[in-house]
């Protein structure tokens, strides 16, 4: 299994409304993406709720092998994804692992 986990923030000029919209986009786009590439076990989208946190909005993702993450970082629809996401933030940070 393979863990791929993904951190940004929101641009700063951003209203927490904007934020918030942004937040519910990126859902939108890239959880569907775990019904189209074989060996996607999870693709959730969660966004900050807690003061404690320094980003605004976390990518947890789970692959069954090393091969389906790449398929999905080549699919289509997360090529198109990431334009919209890299339009609305900043700060990416990226770990993968396997377990």
């Amino acid at each position: 299994m393979v863990k791929h986990i993904v951190l940004w923030n929101f641009r700063e000029n951003m209203t927490d409304e904007e934020k918030r919209e942004a937040g519910e986009k990126m859902r939108s786009l890239l959880e569907p993406i775990r019904e189209k590439v074989p060996g996607t076990v999870e693709i959730q989208v969660v966004l900050n709720e807690l003061d404690s946190s320094n980003r605004d909005v976390a990518l947890l993702s789970v692959f069954e092998t090393v091969e389906a993450l790449q398929a999905y970082q080549t699919h289509p629809d997360h090529v198109a994804a990431k334009g919209y996401i890299g339009s609305v933030t900043c700060n990416r940070t990226c770990m993968d692992y396997e377990y």
